[in-house]
Formats: C-alpha cells, structure tokens, sequence
C-alpha cells in the first residue's frame, strides 16, 4: 500500500504523471484507493490493489486469487487501522530506497520483504517491520528495520534486539538492525538502550537528514558522532569482533 507520492518514487516519475497513471489503473480496477479518515487538512489517496491487481498478482505467481491475502474490504480495514501510518512509513523507507537504485549509479534494492513475509519467515523469533538488502558498488548490507513512531517504551525496543540476537544464532550471522526514529530526541533517547553485545544497530531520525541511503546512520555505541552511508555499515566491525 503506498501513496500517491511512494509511487512516484518507486517509478521514477513526476507525481503529477504518476498520478494520471494511477488514476488508469484505478478505471481498469488494477488498483483501489481510499483517503483516510482526517478531521484536518486533506490527505492524499492510498493506492492498493484491485480485484484485477489481485488476479494478475495470483496469476504471475501461480496462484489462485484467494490463496493472496486481498479481500475486498481491504481499503476499508486500512482507513480505519491504527497501524496505517506506520504501515505507510516503513513502506516510505522502501521506496526512498528504489528511488536512490534508479537515480544513483551503482546502487540496487536487492530485496524488499514486508511486515508479513517477515513474521512467516521468523514471527516465532522476531518480528522485523521489514527486511532488505542494499547494494552498492559492489558492497551488500543486508539489515532489518525497525519503524519507530514514539508509541512503544524504550525498554521494549530494547528487548527487541535479544530475539534479534537469536535470530542471528540461528543463522549463523548478525544483520544490522536499522531503527528510524520521528525525531532526533526519539533517537539519542533510545540510542542509549540500543547497545547490544551481538546485533549490530544503527540508528537515524526522519527530520531533515536526507534519504536512507546517504549519510544519516550512527552506529549504536559508537563514540565517532559522525554519521556514515547505509553501505558503509557494511564496512563496520561487528560487536564482539
């Protein structure tokens, strides 16, 4: 699910042309759309798959339509949840990223899982907010995301990261766990209860810093305050090393 804006950056198009895209799509029933409720200022659509969407997703997979976790009353549940603006914003971090693979030499988006695919994947372990691999001239950093909207005590971020730890465990390897914060005084709160022994953590905050691939991450116990790359985190000595 993603906004008018997301789409425009996933496809490297003006927003202006990507919304007369999407305004096709939606007449041909590829895509649905919805506004959320909001008793201030309009917000723009949310743009999600259609009954045709749905079929043409089943078939390129070769799948049966309700084998796909669509439903009709989709826009629906979304409009109404709680969760939709996290869901919104870690699908935003994504597609900062796609957009940074098309207009930056060298650089891919390797992989791209959601919330979902996450917990089948490891939901008895951990349950990431989402799962990618960036590359960049040659350099890979596979990481995890941890979307923070201030809701959650730090205490619990903090315990996060020992499920982390057994995920890393189990596959023989840590991953840096990426958290993006809604302010820079979330972030150096947290930061201080991030340091863990195993999982690597790196930590920025949404105002003003730029996309998630450039210079905004600071290594979580690091005494250097200077931030680095997303692909030189790569380059970083792991905790216990």
């Amino acid at each position: 699910m993603l906004t008018s804006s997301q789409v425009a950056d996933v496809c490297f198009t003006g927003e202006r042309r990507a919304r007369m895209r999407l305004a096709e799509l939606y007449a041909l029933d590829v895509l649905d759309r919805f506004r959320p409720r909001s008793g201030g200022s309009p917000v723009p659509f949310h743009w999600v798959l259609g009954p045709l969407g749905a079929a043409l997703v089943a078939a390129e997979h070769g799948l049966d339509p309700a084998d796909l976790a669509w439903r009709r009353r989709l826009v629906g549940d979304l409009a109404a949840s709680q969760r939709l603006a996290h869901l919104v914003g870690t699908n935003g971090f994504f597609c900062a990223l796609a957009r940074s693979a098309r207009t930056r030499e060298g650089c891919a988006l390797c992989e791209w899982w959601s919330e979902r695919r996450c917990a089948a994947e490891w939901g008895e372990v951990v349950r990431p907010d989402g799962y990618g691999v960036w590359t960049e001239h040659g350099t890979s950093l596979p990481f995890l995301l941890e979307y923070d909207n201030g809701t959650e005590r730090l205490g619990r971020l903090a315990r996060k990261l020992d499920g982390y730890a057994r995920l890393a465990q189990a596959a023989g390897h840590p991953n840096w766990v990426l958290f993006s914060f809604p302010s820079p005084r979330r972030e150096a709160e947290a930061a201080r209860a991030l340091c863990h022994r195993v999982v690597p953590v790196a930590t920025t905050a949404r105002v003003g810093r730029g996309a998630p691939d450039g210079p905004v991450w600071l290594p979580a116990g690091s005494t250097d305050t200077a931030r680095v790359r997303l692909a030189d985190l790569a380059e970083l000595p792991l905790p216990g090393a």
